[in-house]
């Protein structure tokens, strides 16, 4: 069985407690399939711009996302195809039925 060492066990905690708030997992969901400018995110989400763009200062930090500019815009996207499988798996995972429910 692999086994994390201290450092990256600690990254790895910190990416997933950021990832852990529901509006910024929402805004790299929202990232996950084609790159979205600060208003049109913002407004697909129900959120303020300056809340969006607060977090995505958060996850470009952490390597979830990446930036490209286009003229005055700035469009954000998945970092790679890690984080797109990590999370599409992970959202199917929940939304699977539950095969074994509690005996109780």
């Amino acid at each position: 069985m692999p086994t994390l060492n201290e450092d990256t066990a600690i990254q790895l905690a910190e990416v997933f407690h950021l990832i852990g708030d529901p509006n910024r997992l929402r805004i790299v969901f929202a990232c996950l399939d084609e790159p979205v400018c600060v208003s049109d995110m913002a407004a697909r989400l129900g959120l303020s711009p300056s809340l969006v763009s607060h977090h995505l200062r958060l996850l470009r930090a952490a390597r979830l996302l990446g930036s490209e500019r286009r003229g005055k815009q700035v469009f954000y996207r998945a970092a790679d195809e890690h984080i797109r499988s990590v999370l599409r798996d992970m959202a199917e995972h929940v939304e699977e039925p539950d095969e074994h429910p509690e005996a109780g």
